[in-house]
């Protein structure tokens, strides 16, 4: 049986950095392409787990839309006799109902999520406004006054005036006692416009003492607890 026998290499200085150099760029290449192997892993792992996860969820999105549907029905019944039993009218601009039952153990929750809009006259009414503001002298206290009106009437990211503003500008407006102030407020007022954006239902289940559990009814909402009020 033949010694395995070992050779040593004896290299100058220069020859040893270089052979070290060599070790370091190669070892930096099986790194890069190692990283970029685990970045198409990732990706094909992301791009098969969406292809997977998505189909689930949209059938249970749909499952809780027809389950919120029917609740809704099922509810819309009980409005029209709650209204023949008590007399009293269902208001179109009511934007929620809130039932609890017997034991004051669980309670649920119909509404609608409402957002702001204006028809065209608001323009009318906020030219009106400003005519008014521009109109006022320069002092201290009326520049206080423009600056607030101004605050007031700003719009926000999505180009559309706050309705709880336009009730503080209405008590500006009254305070002023300006007959062409408060025009142009009400015409503000009158081309109020608001838009349901969608239907929301909460259910809430009291667990302990003040204590109440409300279940998510969305994908986006999650489990929370909150006292009675």
């Amino acid at each position: 049986m033949e010694e395995m026998k070992q050779t040593t290499v004896v290299m100058t200085a220069e020859e040893k950095a270089e052979f070290e150099a060599f070790q370091r760029e190669k070892a930096k290449k099986a790194a890069e392409e190692k990283a970029k192997n685990d970045r198409e892993m990732y990706k094909q792992m992301v791009d098969e787990e969406i292809a997977n996860s998505i189909p689930v969820l949209l059938g249970i999105s749909e499952q809780i839309k027809a389950s919120k549907q029917t609740v809704m029905d099922n509810f819309k019944t009980i409005l029209e006799m709650k209204a023949d039993l008590f007399k009293t009218k269902v208001k179109d601009d009511q934007r929620s109902h809130t039932f609890t039952n017997s034991e004051g153990d669980k309670r649920i929750t119909l509404g609608v999520y409402v957002t702001d809009g204006y028809r065209d006259t608001v323009e009318d009414g906020i030219a009106i406004v400003k005519e008014y503001i521009e109109g006022l002298a320069k002092d201290e206290k009326t520049k206080a006054l423009v600056s607030m009106v101004l605050r007031l009437l700003a719009r926000d990211a999505k180009g559309t005036l706050k309705a709880s503003r336009i009730v503080q500008l209405r008590k500006v407006a009254m305070e002023t006692g300006d007959d062409r102030f408060i025009e142009g407020v009400r015409i503000i007022e009158e081309a109020y416009q608001p838009e349901v954006s969608k239907q929301f239902i909460r259910a809430e289940i009291k667990k302990r003492k003040r204590n109440v559990e409300t279940y998510p009814l969305g994908m986006n909402r999650i489990i929370n607890n909150r006292n009675y009020e």
